[in-house]
């Protein structure tokens, strides 16, 4: 099997794409995406495009993301209109810049909605202005709905951005939103945003049916409010005439950023890469042309504009987007992990070491790693997969060198079993690693949360105990009867939960008692 491997280093808070074409332009296939567009619908979801922005702002088609890809990846989706849309005054329209009037109808200018048009927010923030407390904050101060909006039954309303996937519909929603998850194809290719200043690596299998030849690898990028002289909140203003102009601050820094890299697929393994990037994105969205490299755009400062992605020094020369392709043998697969065991241990994070394995009998160094967790439940490789999965990034090294990652958020005296295993390029699986590690006790004055639930069902990342949390982090704290009922909890909490968790008995059984509650919340965070 043939793979593709893609590697980068990007800055922190960025949005990616990486797309193959051949040699002739002719767009072949996504190979990755991160979730915020590809998954919660950044470039397809209600509102004008040149809204304000802030930290997990809910409204805006933000057609300036990935404006290239859109226009060339053949995709042509209904663009997600506001419910009321239809009642707004279309002098509204009147503002917007040459082009962006065919993709809005009037009632796109609003950032408060009905509350029959609005339902239960699990991702995005409500619009926050700058002078509230709570405006630079990643999580939501306060429980969040927002209308989720309705295709647009214009056929010339179209886009080459999915809409959201994530949604379950409610009945103050439009049916449209059933729709949304059946429409996006990029569920596959989606992935969280990489972590900024870590190498990350995309391996994509060839198929059967691509042809030995020259390809070309895209990778555009973009950022928001990467101002610069010629892109800024003067140059870009936040939009006129519109409610709520006070929320948010303007975003429209400078535009996407693309980096090409031509490569061949052939029968041994080959290699590509660029230091350059190739142009830019249109800075309003309209077409998916690449405006050739020019002084509009920064090239001399870390982590903005051309250098949104890092120079990584590799052997002799350096490179900010890697393109390598190889022959994969599934039968040459890597080694176990060596030596995995914890090094540092606390009541609430882990130390791990292990010896890094070699791929096959070459001993090369292996593409990556999986690693999981298990709480108070013994890992095994039958139940490796449904264990929870660790985001922890580990820059593969030699075989037989020294590596470590770090787990945090864990429960005072536990037990966690901690799984590892190496994948090779087209991401085979090798052998399977555990080790059983047990925290330290609580130190004097901390203080846990979900104690029950946590013991019922072994680990606070379980998905039931997730929802209980967030139920907590939403409702309960957010008013004075349900702070007096978590402070209660706080007191009596740990005690029940010592006795529960040391009974397979007793966690059963308040797993019984426990599952009308879940089910009853999940509904309400869902609404």
């Amino acid at each position: 099997m043939r793979c593709v491997d893609v590697q980068f280093t990007p800055a922190d808070h960025l949005q990616i794409v990486a797309w193959i074409e051949d040699a002739s332009g002719h767009f072949l296939d996504t190979v990755f995406i991160t979730q915020e567009t590809g998954m919660f619908g950044l470039g397809n979801r209600p509102g004008r495009f040149d809204f304000n922005s802030g930290p997990l702002w809910p409204y805006g088609r933000r057609v300036t993301t990935f404006p290239v890809w859109s226009h060339r990846n053949g995709f042509a989706f209904p663009t997600v209109l506001f419910q009321n849309d239809q009642n707004e005054d279309p002098s509204y329209c009147a503002a917007l810049p040459p082009g962006q009037t065919a993709f809005l109808s009037c009632g796109e200018n609003q950032l408060s909605h009905s509350s029959a048009q609005s339902s239960h927010e699990l991702h995005y923030c409500r619009p926050r202005a700058p002078t509230e407390p709570s405006f630079d904050s990643l999580t939501c101060a306060s429980p969040a709905y927002s209308d989720k909006g309705r295709f647009s039954t214009d056929p010339a309303m179209t886009t080459g951005y999915p809409p959201r996937s994530d949604l379950v519909p409610t009945q103050f929603d439009s049916a449209s939103v059933a729709q949304y998850k059946a429409t996006n194809p990029f569920d596959a290719v989606s992935a969280p945003t990489p972590i900024g200043g870590t190498l990350a690596t995309v391996a994509w299998p060839v198929p059967a049916s691509y042809a030995d030849g020259d390809y070309v690898m895209f990778v555009e990028v973009s950022q928001e409010s990467d101002f610069n002289a010629s892109y800024n909140a003067m140059a870009y203003p936040s939009p006129a005439q519109i409610a709520y102009d006070s929320y948010g601050v303007p975003y429209r820094g400078q535009p996407s950023v693309l980096y090409e890299v031509p490569f061949s697929i052939a029968g041994g393994a080959t290699s590509a890469s660029t230091m350059t990037f190739a142009g830019y994105g249109d800075p309003n969205g309209l077409d998916g042309n690449i405006r050739p490299p020019d002084a509009t755009i920064t090239t001399d400062t870390p982590a903005s504009g051309a250098s949104r992605l890092e120079l990584v020094a590799d052997g002799s020369g350096m490179y900010r987007v890697k393109v390598a392709v190889a022959e994969q043998d599934p039968s040459e697969l890597p080694g176990a992990p060596a030596q995995l065991t914890a090094t540092a241990v606390t009541s609430s994070d882990l130390t791990m070491a292990f010896v890094a394995p070699g791929l096959g009998s070459a001993g090369q160094r292996v593409a990556g790693y999986e690693i999981r967790m298990r709480a108070n439940d013994a890992m095994t490789a039958d139940n490796f997969e449904s264990s929870t999965q660790v985001t922890t990034s580990v820059a593969p090294g030699e075989p037989g060198s020294a590596q470590a990652f770090e787990l945090t958020g864990l429960l005072p005296k536990t037990d966690y079993w901690v799984g590892v295993r190496a994948f090779d390029g087209c991401h085979h699986p090798g052998e399977l690693s555990i080790v059983k590690v047990t925290t330290a006790d609580r130190e004097s004055g901390e203080v846990d949360a979900c104690f029950v639930a946590t013991a019922a069902y072994g680990s606070m990342l379980a998905n039931d105990v997730t929802a209980l949390r967030a139920f907590r982090d939403r409702w309960l704290e957010t008013n004075v009867l349900g702070e007096l009922g978590v402070e209660a909890y706080y007191t009596f909490g740990p005690a029940l939960a010592g006795v529960i968790g040391e009974s397979d008995l007793l966690r059963a059984t308040m797993r019984d008692v426990l599952a009308p509650i879940v089910r009853s919340v999940r509904s309400l965070l869902h609404r």
